[in-house]
């Protein structure tokens, strides 16, 4: 701790016992924050990050990479991830498991050529800039541009060809293209065929996707591309799929920290103090265990109502109660007569829907706010016209989160956010030398 402790005691120096700071006090105060937080000097030493030894951002940097696990002290809670488990049993036997299994379409691809198109695209898929059907017709269009070969002399044709070579983080994506590419050269194998080498055992091909360092395949990617492997039926009779984990996102990362499956001892800190995004993986990390212990539990006390993996829990947190339930979906509208409000669940409405129902004039309405379904007795106006809710069969319908009791604490935390260690808005393009100004992350 002792940087942080210097640090406090320079800002103590120049604060003194002032109950107000004057402009000369406050320069030393705002010199001494950038000095501490971003900017760096000759001989502040290195870290090895993706694997290679990288200047030290600032002396925080060098104190948050050291101290960041205990100063979020992040913990798993076994009574809220049991609440977690009852709840999507619940759900499991209401939909009949239908909740956890989504079929995507393959677009015609056979086994195969699913498993090729997915395998060399899914760690390009940064914020759902890819999706399946996109790139199989491109697939469908010229196959030789998903060649292993092609890919590994050309990768940025590859990403032209696929239509992201416009977006953001282009060094990394053609390092991963080319980097995936090369690894199924040197295990001289297609994609479908690589859990053969591995004792169609998907625990023993996870773990040599992700050791394969710049292929861009972390966990969750690698996590996700087993998954739809398997669920997709492109694998049959493997075995270890039980090991694979919840895919971690922000979304299932909101959904842990508001259920309370996992706790900090303070809120996350802003990106922007992230250096090098020691937080997002120590979170991500703890995410991942977190919902591995709710699906332990929920195997234990329910075994025949229960899925198959952990993995499986991803489709209906992420695709469900992430980026439909877990939102602001519920608005607050105000009559143009000022005489009463409502909740509705579009914000694209413009009349006052209180004043319809009861056949009076045809009058506007103002939107004046907007929370979470979670946080209002009528939150069933927007879980009810939710996307997915909308298309269950009548029998399945519901009208709350199934979380809805359970984040009562903590419904209002956010996720980390993480800033990317290269690129052209990254880490690396932002260091600043101490007493030289300017440095930092562009927009």
């Amino acid at each position: 701790m002792d940087k942080l402790s210097n640090f406090c005691s320079e800002i103590k120096a120049a604060i003194g016992e002032a109950d107000t700071l004057s402009v000369a006090e406050a320069r030393t105060v705002v010199k001494s924050i950038n000095d501490f937080l971003y900017t760096n000097y000759p001989g502040i030493g290195t870290t090895l990050e993706l694997g290679e030894y990288r200047e030290y951002f600032s002396d925080f940097h060098k104190f948050w990479e050291t101290h960041h696990k205990e100063i979020l002290d992040c913990k798993i809670d076994d009574e809220k991830c049991e609440q977690v488990a009852d709840a999507l049993r619940a759900i499991y036997v209401k939909t009949d498991g239908d909740a956890f299994s989504e079929l995507y379409d393959t677009c015609g691809l056979s086994k195969p050529e699913i498993c090729r198109v997915r395998f060399l695209t899914a760690n390009q898929d940064f914020r759902g800039s890819l999706n399946f059907s996109k790139v199989a017709n491109v697939f469908l269009s010229d196959k030789t541009i998903f060649d292993e070969d092609v890919i590994f002399e050309h990768p940025d044709d590859f990403l032209h060809s696929i239509g992201i070579l416009s977006l953001s983080q282009n060094d990394k994506r053609i390092s991963y293209a080319k980097t995936i590419a090369g690894f199924l050269l040197n295990k001289g194998t297609s994609p479908y065929n690589l859990i053969d080498l591995y004792k169609r055992d998907v625990s023993l091909l996870r773990e040599a996707i992700i050791g394969c360092e710049g292929s861009g395949y972390g966990n969750k990617k690698t996590d996700m591309f087993l998954r739809d492997m398997v669920v997709l039926g492109v694998w049959k009779n493997v075995s270890g799929f039980d090991k694979i984990d919840v895919a971690s996102d922000i979304n299932t990362i909101k959904v842990a920290l508001r259920t309370g499956i996992i706790k900090t001892e303070i809120p996350l800190v802003s990106s922007f103090l992230d250096i090098f995004c020691y937080q997002y993986s120590y979170i991500d990390t703890m995410n991942a265990l977190a919902w591995r212990k709710v699906w332990e539990i929920w195997n234990k006390k329910y075994p025949s109502e229960c899925i198959d993996s952990p993995c499986l829990i991803d489709y209906f947190v992420y695709n469900v109660i992430g980026k439909q339930f877990c939102k602001e979906i519920l608005y607050l509208f105000e009559c143009e007569t000022k005489e009463h409000t409502f909740f509705w669940h579009s914000h694209q409405n413009r009349r006052c829907q209180v004043c319809k129902d009861k056949g009076l004039k045809n009058n506007k309405a103002t939107r004046i706010d907007q929370i979470i379904p979670c946080a209002s007795e009528e939150g069933y106006i927007a879980i009810e016209n939710s996307e997915y809710v909308r298309s269950l069969p009548e029998e399945q319908k519901f009208s709350e989160c199934p979380f809805k009791d359970i984040c009562q604490e903590n419904r209002y935390l956010q996720p980390p956010k993480s800033i990317s260690i290269l690129g052209q808005t990254g880490w690396a393009t932002a260091y600043a030398r101490k007493n030289e100004g300017g440095g930092g992350l562009m927009a």
